[in-house]
């Protein structure tokens, strides 16, 4: 990969400058960061998820850096302008497991020259990294924040010798429902996922601007509600942009919830301006980089050296934010329960904002920060 420049001041709010770090686990690391002018300061680590960047922090990294904190967020493996990382579908999928990017993770906060960082906050993917991280080496991440995708706890390890009772085909039952479906995330683990997004009619600007449209607080149909069961009939209750028609793809899918040209510009979370940042960054390395996070997830392969933490509890202080209208707080089944009742042992508050659907920290920024700031004063 051809090594590239910072990001330009003009594309970022005063106060963040765009930098990099060699070296990490293989990576040239490009991350943002706000509170750099004063050594000392108790770092916070934010991760992104799909299909964003470091760049999605943009709107709480300065009130979180005014309260006296050095914030720093990272373009992750896979993504925007770190490099370094391996591209191709045949490529190195065991690079993008969990546990590699807790590596890519601890090797960053090293870099940067911190034992330990105040708190690591995670969005949509980056909450299970962010999770992973304080489960694996809470002594390195002391407290935590999720945001829009619950931490249920690591995989149970299989005991005993008894044959286990075969689960029914989720995804099997999914075609054969009277309006025939598939489930995004093992979409996303197919080979053309990359080029229909890519090279979509639409073009990646409008593919981009549909996809964050129609899983925001704008699309009204956002109105989400606990599922029963992990069950094709009750997935079928998701928005396409979870639970998609069979013979569509992603682009397709959003295509049909582009906003009107109104909408666009009555848009105060992400205008034109701000998503072509995205559309930049999306264009030139394509998608698949994010998509090798969900082939490993829906692959099972790296399942055993999760199960290894079986059992395990998250121990560090902790709060949940998500937007009202966020359908990922739902998608698994009950997984927001075992966060708080099991899988996280310390949950200081679970906020859902009015208002914002699953961009939460673009949509509310500013009461984002609030709960932020309100749950690292209790770590004093």
């Amino acid at each position: 990969m051809t090594e590239l420049p910072p990001l330009d001041t003009s594309m970022l709010p005063p106060g963040i400058r765009s930098r990099f770090v060699d070296g990490i686990n293989g990576l040239r690391v490009h991350y943002l960061e706000a509170g750099y002018e004063m050594p000392g300061r108790p770092c916070l680590l934010l991760l992104h998820g799909f299909p964003e960047l470091a760049y999605s922090w943009r709107k709480v990294m300065v009130p979180l850096a005014a309260a006296g904190y050095h914030v720093v967020a990272p373009d992750q493996r896979g993504y925007g302008r770190t490099t370094g990382w391996d591209p191709d579908y045949d490529g190195d999928l065991g690079s993008y497991r969990l546990l590699n990017l807790v590596r890519d993770t601890m090797g960053l906060v090293a870099a940067l020259g911190y034992r330990s960082v105040a708190a690591v906050v995670g969005h949509d993917f980056g909450a299970s990294v962010a999770a992973w991280c304080t489960l694996v080496r809470p002594d390195i991440f002391r407290a935590m924040a999720l945001m829009s995708a619950p931490f249920a706890g690591p995989p149970a390890l299989p005991l005993g010798t008894a044959v286990p009772t075969p689960v029914p085909d989720v995804h099997e039952a999914l075609t054969r429902l009277d309006r025939p479906r598939k489930h995004y995330q093992w979409y996303y683990s197919t080979r053309p996922a990359n080029v229909d997004m890519q090279n979509c009619k639409q073009g990646v600007r409008d593919f981009l601007r549909a996809y964050y449209h129609h899983k925001s607080s704008d699309w009204k149909q956002n109105q989400p509600f606990p599922l029963q069961s992990w069950t094709a009939g009750e997935l079928a209750k998701l928005p396409t942009y979870y639970v998609m028609d069979l013979h569509q793809d992603m682009a397709e899918t959003v295509a049909a919830e582009m906003p009107s040209p109104n909408e666009i510009a009555d848009n105060k979370w992400l205008p034109d301006s701000e998503l072509s940042v995205y559309a930049r960054e999306y264009e030139r390395n394509g998608f698949q980089g994010g998509l090798q996070w969900y082939r490993c997830r829906t692959g099972g392969a790296f399942n055993a050296e999760l199960q290894i933490f079986s059992g395990r509890t998250i121990d560090v202080p902790s709060v949940f934010i998500a937007g009202m209208q966020d359908w990922g707080i739902y998608q698994t089944p009950g997984a927001i329960d075992r966060m708080r009742t099991s899988a996280c042992t310390d949950m200081r508050g679970c906020h859902l904002l009015d208002g914002a659907g699953h961009w939460v920290q673009q949509e509310q920024p500013e009461r984002v920060a609030k709960y932020l700031l309100e749950f690292l004063d209790t770590l004093a």
